[in-house]
């Protein structure tokens, strides 16, 4: 019986493992990432038609559950650095165009909309709205241009 129940939780973690080895190498831009959100969103519902930087820029600003904002760490203007609203610790920007670093690891990007959903929205993000944020954020550029 142990021997048993043994050999299921190796083949967890291997499959676990293989799982995480497949989301780490599957995207290497924001385009990519998005891409993979477009997917998940036409499985969860067959009407999707496309993200919405408009949507996006809303999602990111409006308040939340406990008034919290994307915004209210990110700023406004996620072009610039923010600053952890508890905190105080500096954020690099969001926006791809300034930090062309953001939205290229898939683990981070996934831990990362997790944790801040849950401060912010109160619960996971789903993938229309991570498409959604990530549509306007990709759509920002230096100086303002979109």
């Amino acid at each position: 019986m142990r021997d048993t129940i043994l050999r299921r939780r190796a083949r967890r973690i291997a499959a676990a493992a293989l799982l995480l080895a497949t989301c780490a190498s599957w995207a290497a831009t924001p385009a990519e990432l998005q891409r993979g959100y477009a997917a998940e969103a036409a499985r969860a519902s067959p009407g999707f038609r496309g993200f919405s930087a408009e949507r996006g820029r809303r999602f990111f600003t409006t308040p939340h559950g406990n008034d919290w904002r994307c915004a209210s760490c990110h700023t406004d203007t996620p072009m610039s650095e923010g600053r952890h609203a508890v905190t105080g610790r500096a954020l690099r920007p969001l926006a791809p165009a300034a930090n062309p670093a953001r939205f290229t690891d898939p683990a981070k990007v996934e831990k990362w909309f997790r944790r801040n959903c849950r401060d912010v929205v109160g619960r996971e993000c789903t993938a229309v709205e991570k498409g959604d944020v990530l549509a306007w954020l990709s759509s920002l550029r230096a100086g303002g241009a979109r």
